[in-house]
């Protein structure tokens, strides 16, 4: 498993698609790189979630109770409202990031939106909407390879290690400027340097 993969396979056309639809982004490649920021950002914070054993605990919770990776199945569907969860947890992506980034939140959507051009409102609704998603990613991985409490935070540990550092070289740089710590997670440099933090296109040139 890597997260790398797993991620690049879901910033698709119909991803993008719906994220450029939704919230009105007409650059096609600012909407590419929004997404690629969304994704970057809310790993490194997931990351940072759980490296204490309270927050691998909720998170593993979270997982089994409310992300079982059906959103995967049609992303279109779900985040255009077509599509209806019998879990309503499972869509929440309000309740995600407040939970991920807590008092940091506003902070790290006003950082979001300065690095990809977006306004703070379109940055903040398209993390709500991609919250999901990478939660559904991550519980589909759980329950695909019957990962446990400890496993599943060592995958995310490495692979957002794996996933910053294996970046192309302009992301690359940037990822080793925010990371100054050195524990391959940005976040903490995300939230102290705001739009210092700049995102390039993440996946493109990795292969």
């Amino acid at each position: 498993m890597d997260l790398r993969d797993l991620f690049q396979g879901q910033i698709n056309d119909v991803l993008v698609d719906q994220i450029s639809n939704q919230f009105g982004i007409n650059n096609r490649d600012q909407a590419e790189s929004a997404v690629e920021g969304g994704f970057t950002t809310l790993l490194n914070a997931i990351s940072k979630n759980v490296a204490s054993p309270s927050g691998a605990e909720g998170l593993a919770g979270a997982l089994d109770r409310d992300h079982d990776g059906s959103i995967i199945d049609d992303i279109a569907g779900f985040l255009g409202g077509t599509r209806q969860a019998d879990n309503t947890n499972m869509l929440n992506g309000a309740g995600i990031l407040k939970h991920l980034l807590g008092g940091q939140q506003n902070h790290v959507v006003e950082m979001l939106g300065k690095a990809t051009g977006l306004h703070k409102s379109q940055a903040g609704q398209m993390l709500m909407s991609l919250a999901p998603v990478v939660m559904g990613m991550l519980g589909r991985q759980k329950r695909v390879n019957n990962l446990d409490q400890k496993s599943m935070a060592d995958l995310i540990t490495r692979g957002t290690q794996n996933f910053n550092r294996q970046s192309p070289t302009n992301t690359s740089l940037i990822t080793k400027m925010l990371d100054r710590d050195g524990d391959g997670s940005a976040m903490d440099e995300i939230m102290s340097m705001g739009a210092k933090a700049l995102f390039g296109s993440i996946f493109k040139g990795s292969n």
